[in-house]
């Protein structure tokens, strides 16, 4: 059975118009939400054979703060596909991950991330800034992902633990 985390960016900043969409970073609330997610899935002890990340600024920094506190290393692919990328596209990714990973982790954008939640699992969950979702696909091999072939096993948002991660 393989596994797999979506991880929607920390929440950005809007603070400078001159920007690209692609190249804005997280605000002050991002910068928090992120390193708490990353103790929060440290604290699960979930170990990832992989991580693919959307090369946009706010998913590289949400990627890099939360590895850094889950003790997650040297694990980081970026992918440019991932950003703006429509439920097909992130489907497509997923059944092109390699064999030998059993976890991995998926870090990128909406409305993508809830589309492929519900695509995968048939339920529809809300995935506000730094939420993470671990869906349990019923599979042997990653090329077998396809429509409703997975589960939620939970839907976490950083309001959800901010008092129960120390």
């Amino acid at each position: 059975m393989k596994s797999l985390i979506l991880l929607r960016h920390a929440k950005s900043s809007w603070n400078d118009a001159s920007l690209d969409d692609f190249d804005r970073p997280l605000n002050d609330r991002g910068q928090k939400a992120a390193p708490l997610m990353g103790k929060w899935l440290r604290n699960k002890k979930l170990k990832p054979d992989l991580i693919l990340s959307s090369p946009a600024l706010r998913a590289k920094e949400t990627t890099r703060l939360v590895c850094e506190k889950a003790g997650w290393s040297d694990l980081i692919s970026y992918e440019k596909r991932i950003y703006e990328a429509s439920v097909q596209r992130l489907l497509s990714l997923v059944t092109h991950i390699a064999d030998e990973v059993e976890l991995a982790v998926m870090v990128g954008h909406n409305p993508g991330f809830e589309e492929l939640l519900e695509a995968l699992t048939g339920e529809t969950g809300r995935m506000p800034t730094a939420a993470a979702a671990l869906i349990e696909l019923n599979v042997e091999k990653w090329p077998q992902v396809k429509r409703g072939s997975g589960k939620l096993k939970w839907l976490t948002r950083p309001k959800d633990i901010e008092s129960k991660v120390s």
